[in-house]
C-alpha cells in the first residue's frame, strides 16, 4: 500500500511540475492610454506593452480602436516594436469609452487577445475610419486570452499517468518475497 501511495504521489507532483508550462504566453503589462484613464483629446497613437516580445509579420497582429458609436477610429495597420505594438488612431469624434482591441501572436506561436478602454471625456472633431476600410477589426476581443492547451489534453495526461502508476504498483506490489 505504501508503494501504491509513493506512485500517486509522484504523479501528481509530475503533474504540477508539467502545469507551469501551459501559459507561457504574453501578457499585457500596460498601454498607453493606460487602462480606464480619462483623456481630454484623443491619441495619436495606441501602445499596448507586453511581457514578452510579438511576433512580426503581416495580418499576424491587429489593434482595432471602437468609439462610443461602435465605428471604427483606428489609423492604420499594427506596427510591432519588439514587445511594443502600436497603431495609428485617426482624430477622435464622441466623446465617451473607446476600446482598444488587441490580437497578437506572442513569441511563442500563440494568439493573445484583449482589451483596453479609456474615456474621451471632450468630443473631438474627427471622422471614423470608413466601413470599406477595416484596417484593425479583432473579432472576439471580449474574450481575453484564447490560447493554450485545453482541458481535455490534461484529464487525458493525467488518466495516462494515474494508469501507469497503478500499473508499476500493482506489479511492484504483486511480488511475494
Amino acid at each position: 500500500m505504501r508503494k501504491l501511495l509513493a506512485v500517486l504521489a509522484l504523479t501528481g507532483l509530475g503533474l504540477f511540475a508539467l502545469a507551469g508550462t501551459a501559459s507561457a504566453h504574453n501578457s499585457l503589462v500596460s498601454s498607453n492610454p493606460a487602462e480606464n484613464a480619462s483623456v481630454a483629446a484623443g491619441p495619436g497613437s495606441v501602445e499596448l506593452t507586453f511581457d514578452q516580445p510579438v511576433q512580426e509579420g503581416k495580418g499576424l497582429n491587429t489593434v482595432a480602436v471602437t468609439g462610443p458609436d461602435g465605428k471604427q477610429w483606428q489609423g492604420g495597420p499594427a506596427r510591432v516594436d519588439s514587445n511594443v505594438v502600436s497603431a495609428p488612431v485617426r482624430e477622435l469624434g464622441p466623446k465617451g469609452v473607446y476600446t482598444i482591441g488587441y490580437r497578437i501572436v506572442s513569441a511563442d506561436g500563440h494568439p493573445v487577445s484583449g482589451q483596453v478602454t479609456f474615456t474621451l471625456t471632450e468630443a473631438g472633431n474627427g471622422t471614423p475610419a470608413p466601413a470599406d476600410a477595416n484596417v484593425g477589426s479583432v473579432p472576439g476581443t471580449t474574450s481575453g486570452d484564447d490560447s493554450g492547451l485545453p482541458i481535455w489534453v490534461w484529464l487525458v495526461g493525467a488518466a495516462v499517468l494515474l494508469g501507469a502508476g497503478l500499473f508499476v504498483a500493482l506489479r511492484i506490489g504483486g511480488k511475494q518475497e
